[in-house]
């Protein structure tokens, strides 16, 4: 991934490459985590955040049909 200078996006995760997953409920899979970005909706019909699991950044993503 690419980030503008003064991206908000965490350095950790800028610095540090992550997988990502889909999951039926991001509010569920967030729930007790290490919350790095909270949820939010980069596009229509997305939602994602990243936390960190076992040292890594790890995204997190729910798609609803539109």
């Amino acid at each position: 991934m690419r980030f503008e200078p003064g991206s908000p996006v965490p350095a950790f995760v800028r610095s540090v490459p992550h997988l990502a997953f889909e999951v039926d409920d991001l509010d569920v899979a967030l729930e007790g985590r290490e919350v790095l970005t909270p949820p939010n909706s980069p596009s229509r019909g997305v939602r994602v955040a990243v936390i960190v699991d076992d040292g890594a950044p790890v995204e997190l993503l729910e798609f609803h049909s539109q």
